[in-house]
């Protein structure tokens, strides 16, 4: 499986969140899932987790 990334910088964030995370596709979803719930205050939902997934980018190189 390929890795992807997310970016918390390509959302709108009140905190001003500049996470940046790679790694496979079900490893990512998992660690977005926990911090969006934890850092920015969402609530876990299929809605949630395919919003995630849809953020889901090619990682910059060498991460």
């Amino acid at each position: 499986m390929a890795r992807k990334a997310t970016d918390c910088r390509d959302e709108p964030s009140v905190s001003g969140c500049s996470l940046y995370m790679a790694g496979e596709e079900e490893e990512l979803l998992r660690a977005a899932l926990q911090h969006v719930i934890t850092v920015h205050e969402h609530t876990d939902s299929p809605e949630l987790r395919e919003e995630i997934r849809a953020s889901m980018k090619e990682p910059l190189p060498g991460t």
